[in-house]
């Protein structure tokens, strides 16, 4: 049985001292042991950015793909191959801004796989720059005057378009957000994590000492209840999105497992070969 030293590898990562990705890195790895996984049955899949190094230091079979195109990678790994565990990663920047499209279709398809979005509100491997979840005002070398623009509410926009699960964490609680990944990854269905990963390098206002004046831990308020839609709504809106743990729940049927008929089909089991004069005939329609 695989323990997390099994998703570890031996080359450091490089980010800022302090940076909120290394304990999304440590609880993925955590996450994955404590989940029972072995190393070989996991696919990584990150975007561009800081948090797309993640792949690099996550001791898995993985793939760094384009700016904002680790969700459509991830949906063609784990449609070719459903007996991996997939995950998608990704900041900000990669996955609000031009992968915001992506998301939306990930939501509505429902393919079993996790998306972790970790969430510092900057730019930040290209110096720091207003990213899609900077607040209204924030003064970066892009808006020196103060945004003008209404950051995205990715997780209300996901709840809205029904999706079957949503949670947020905090890169300053390890334990919680190792158990939320743990939760994400065995849900049946396309589950989305915005964590709140703090850039200590770029961002001098949404600090780890800020977040952890302004959030509430959902998980802790035994009133909350994650299957209704409406009150998951009105919490985010209420507390202006300031909440951590498990936002939202909503099972529903999975992508992946509808369109090739059985959750025991992939389509890398399945038999392509092609009689040679078939591909001769087909090769001959280009000439």
């Amino acid at each position: 049985m695989a323990t997390v030293k099994d998703f570890r590898v031996k080359e450091k990562p490089t980010w800022c001292p302090g940076c909120g990705d290394f304990a999304v890195l440590s609880a993925l790895q955590k996450a994955c042991a404590n989940n029972g996984l072995e190393p070989e049955n996991v696919a990584l899949i990150t975007g561009i950015g800081c948090s797309g190094k993640l792949v690099q230091h996550f001791g898995s079979y993985g793939f760094h793909t384009l700016h904002g195109r680790s969700l459509p990678s991830a949906q063609g790994v784990k449609l070719g191959n459903q007996d991996l565990t997939v995950i998608a990663a990704g900041g900000d920047g990669d996955g609000y801004g031009i992968g915001m499209g992506h998301l939306i279709h990930s939501i509505r398809r429902n393919i079993d796989l996790t998306y972790i979005v970790m969430d510092n509100h900057i730019y930040g491997l290209t110096t720091g720059q207003m990213s899609p979840t900077s607040k209204k005002g924030f003064k970066t070398k892009t808006s020196p005057q103060g945004s003008t623009e209404e950051p995205v509410r990715a997780v209300e926009t996901a709840i809205a378009n029904g999706i079957s699960y949503v949670a947020q964490a905090f890169s300053g609680d390890v334990k919680h957000m190792t158990k939320i990944f743990q939760d994400a990854i065995t849900h049946k269905g396309f589950a989305l994590v915005n964590t709140f990963s703090p850039c200590v390098t770029f961002n001098k206002v949404n600090t780890y000492e800020w977040f952890k004046d302004n959030l509430i831990n959902l998980d802790e308020e035994e009133s909350y209840d994650p299957t209704d839609r409406e009150k998951a709504l009105h919490i985010m809106h209420e507390k202006a999105g300031m909440v951590y743990g498990t936002i939202y729940k909503n099972p529903r049927p999975v992508f992946n497992e509808e369109m090739l008929g059985a959750s025991d089909i992939a389509a890398a089991k399945l038999d392509l070969n092609i009689p040679l004069a078939e591909k001769r005939e087909l090769l001959a329609t280009f000439r």
